[in-house]
């Protein structure tokens, strides 16, 4: 597909993208906001220092940036940093993590007429992409600009090369646009060398950078003194479909002693999760209702955003969703970072490198399905010993593979030294 095609099928596509906005925000309204920065339409700013322009299209990608926002801002405190986004919840997230230090908005669609008026707008000197969000008007326009575009902390799984080789045409030239491409793993460097990159260095993943922040430890120490002294089965950014067969699986082992902790990975579920839960007979508390967790009580829902650094630091064992169904993992590194043992479904290959590192030096354990994913839970709850040998390799993993920001910001450097 030509890009001249690709932008066709875009403007065909339009009544759709305004459909499919409406329909969001039926569950999420804040998916009817800010529709003009969608198209392009940005509020005036009277700050007129140049810009490095940071996107980070969801969640996962904006927490990932946080050791190079800082670093960042430390490096280049004469520069405006402006942050993209795609979702309402990665906004959310960006405004939880970062406050009033970095300036936010969202990427415009990928028409022409919008993304000239982004790039109009904000002027960047320099543009980076968490991880793997290619838009080819987007690479072109920038090109055209003489704006260095980078893709940083780039990942690619075997399943999204695939989709990328359906339009090869097209990503082979959003890939050579792309000024540098630092990756994650030499696996993800050699399926967009396949694809066309050029200049690509394996400068590790930025996920290891992130500091657990004492804020949230003190924060988990307070969810552990309402809990109590009971052993705290904690299944994190669980994905739709995951936590019926969690709680079904609960239930078959005879609802144990132990709370079960559930953290939903989108807000928009927290309601559908507890009903999910009385529906079965459960005793539910829900996090925001700031009470102690009652001895009864049966189900603890995490619903709460920007506090997973807390609920890891609460429990006692961590189940990853996104894992036990097919949705290719959420992050592991954090609960590792923290020390807490780890469980992972069959489902990893957003983090593929990072499982098979974790699985090996027996950080994490793999399980098939919700019933052994209960029964492992169980047993490590139960053996203090286990527990406490897998924390430490979790910990002894994740302090071995840092350094990826200090790396990316050197590539940085080569764009705009420091001190500019």
């Amino acid at each position: 597909m030509s890009r001249r095609l690709y932008t066709l099928a875009l403007w065909l596509l339009l009544p759709w993208v305004a459909f499919h906005l409406l329909w969001r925000g039926r569950r999420q309204p804040e998916y009817r906001l800010h529709w003009g920065e969608r198209f392009g339409r940005y509020p005036t700013s009277t700050d007129r220092r140049p810009v490095i322009w940071l996107h980070a299209v969801s969640v996962g990608e904006t927490r990932a940036a946080q050791p190079l926002v800082a670093a960042l801002q430390d490096r280049y405190p004469n520069h405006r940093l402006l942050l993209t986004h795609m979702t309402p919840t990665g906004r959310a997230t960006s405004e939880a993590v970062f406050g009033d230090t970095v300036e936010r908005v969202y990427l415009a669609y990928d028409y022409p007429f919008a993304v000239a008026r982004f790039l109009d707008h904000f002027r960047p000197t320099l543009g980076l992409i968490m991880e793997t969000e290619l838009w080819p008007n987007l690479t072109a326009a920038c090109s055209q600009r003489d704006i260095p575009l980078l893709l940083v902390n780039g990942r690619l799984s075997e399943r999204s090369a695939r989709r990328y080789q359906r339009f090869a045409g097209l990503a082979r030239e959003a890939m050579g646009r792309l000024a540098a491409i630092a990756t994650q793993s030499d696996a993800d460097a050699e399926r967009m060398r396949a694809l066309g990159a050029g200049n690509v260095a394996v400068l590790g993943n930025m996920k290891f950078d992130i500091a657990p922040p004492e804020e949230q430890l003190r924060l988990g120490a307070r969810f552990r003194e309402r809990i109590g002294s009971r052993p705290v089965f904690l299944c994190a950014s669980t994905r739709e479909g995951e936590e019926a067969l969690i709680l079904e699986a609960w239930q078959q082992a005879g609802s144990p002693d132990a709370l079960l902790v559930i953290v939903p990975r989108h807000p928009q579920r927290f309601d559908e999760v507890a009903a999910l839960a009385a529906a079965r007979g459960f005793s539910l508390q829900r996090r925001s209702d700031d009470a102690s967790v009652a001895a009864s009580t049966q189900v603890w829902l995490g619903d709460s955003m920007g506090e997973m650094f807390a609920y890891y630091a609460a429990g006692d064992v961590a189940f990853i969703g996104g894992s036990l169904l097919d949705f290719g993992s959420q992050n592991l590194i954090e609960a590792c970072a923290i020390g807490v043992p780890v469980l992972l479904g069959p489902s990893t290959y957003n983090f593929a490198e990072a499982a098979r590192e974790a699985l090996a030096c027996h950080a994490a354990l793999a399980v098939e399905n919700a019933m052994q994913l209960v029964d492992e839970g169980l047993a490590l709850l139960a053996g203090t010993g286990r527990r406490q040998a897998m924390g430490d390799a979790g910990r002894e993993f994740a302090a071995r593979h840092r350094g990826a920001t200090a790396c990316t910001l050197e590539l940085i450097e080569r764009f705009i030294p420091a001190g500019r």
